[in-house]
């Protein structure tokens, strides 16, 4: 049995920024994930939009997390020689009904802080991108896009750099709660225990909550979002700025998005998942779905030019028909158990906040 200071359970970009963050303050950190490979779950499977932080209610964790997360995210990709950009983001809406919802956003977004945001009529929004249709929009220069594997990779680095260590092929099956941490046991037969636990593991962070004996304390229900999206067959992106509709029922709605080469993707749509287990193929059958939403604020889609690009599925602690939830991160506060952090339901903008996350882990952990 390895006995380390602090173990984080899951290395996608938010365990890794979490473990970086740990190891900054000299604690000696492993990080314990089940593939085969860093990021390879819900990270690599997203927008890669850093996101300015406009959607979520103030004083938020997602709000604050993710308007401070962008700065610190954006700097460390310069820092770090990461690839970003920052196109801007229109938020459009494509009727008068829709323009009520936008005035919700614009004072969201100044109340947190999205110093930048402005409206955009009509006439400003076909200047702006000529083959858009709306009746007007919210502007958002501080939205980019950025390398998420590049950040990864980094994340990576610097948690080796700091003495810490990253175990591949790693899954957390069980563990106990003691009274000097927890021990975790890995689907291998090993076993590891330390002084300080935090539960990274994404999708899986309810299996590991509930595998840790002597944990009696709060876990959220989960609900599964899958986003399907769609790529642009035999063109670049038509946009120079992303675009985006007026927000949905559990997501953003089907909106451009582009890679920092240029191609074009249009997604995530919102499917609710009822399996425990998520699907990751493209529902093509949801084609004519995008086309129809697409069109809305892009009359010009070519038919059948959309073709199946990937899927993510997000973890989400709110379901159908129900308010936006905040992320859960869980310490001792909530729990009672002393150096066992839970984060459940961090999904977008938990890339732009991954930085952010971790310094409040840290936080919560008392510093």
């Amino acid at each position: 049995m390895e006995r380390v200071e602090c173990l984080v359970v899951g290395g996608g970009i938010v365990g890794l920024a979490v473990a970086r963050a740990l190891a900054e303050t000299g604690r000696e950190t492993v990080v314990l994930e089940p593939a085969d490979t860093v990021g390879a779950q819900t990270t690599s499977r997203s927008s890669e939009v850093i996101h300015a932080g406009i959607y979520y209610p103030e004083g938020s964790l997602k709000a604050r997390l993710c308007v401070r997360g962008r700065e610190m995210l954006t700097r460390y990709c310069d820092e770090r020689g990461v690839a970003r950009r920052r196109p801007g983001k229109l938020i459009v809406a494509t009727d008068e009904a829709q323009l009520g919802r936008l005035e919700i956003l614009l004072r969201h977004g100044l109340a947190n802080g999205v110093d930048d945001l402005r409206r955009v009529g009509a006439t400003e929004l076909h200047e702006l991108e000529p083959e858009v249709r709306g009746v007007g929009a919210l502007l958002s220069p501080s939205t980019g896009i950025v390398d998420v594997a590049g950040v990864v990779r980094a994340l990576r680095r610097d948690v080796e750099d700091r003495g810490g260590a990253v175990a591949l092929r790693s899954k957390v099956v069980g563990g106990r709660i003691d009274g000097s941490g927890a021990t975790v046991e890995l689907a291998d037969g090993s076993s590891a225990s330390a002084k300080v636990v935090v539960n990274c593991a994404g999708l899986g962070a309810w299996d590991v909550a509930r595998s840790l004996d002597g944990y009696g304390g709060p876990v959220p229900r989960r609900h599964l979002a899958k986003g399907n999206y769609f790529g642009l067959s035999g063109a670049r992106a038509p946009f120079a700025h992303l675009v985006y509709p007026v927000p949905v029922d559990g997501g953003l709605g089907v909106h451009f998005t582009m890679d920092l080469d240029g191609a074009a993707r249009f997604g995530p749509d919102v499917e609710w998942l009822d399996a425990d287990e998520p699907d990751y193929s493209v529902d093509e059958t949801r084609r004519d779905s995008f086309e129809e939403s697409i069109r809305r604020y892009w009359p010009g889609l070519p038919d059948g030019a959309l073709t199946p690009a990937y899927a993510g599925v997000r973890p989400k602690v709110g379901g159908p028909g129900e308010a936006a939830a905040d992320f859960a991160i869980l310490g001792p506060d909530e729990h009672g158990v002393p150096g066992l952090v839970h984060l459940f339901g961090i999904e977008s903008p938990g890339i732009t906040s991954s930085l952010a996350i971790g310094q409040y882990v840290v936080g919560v952990l008392g510093g």
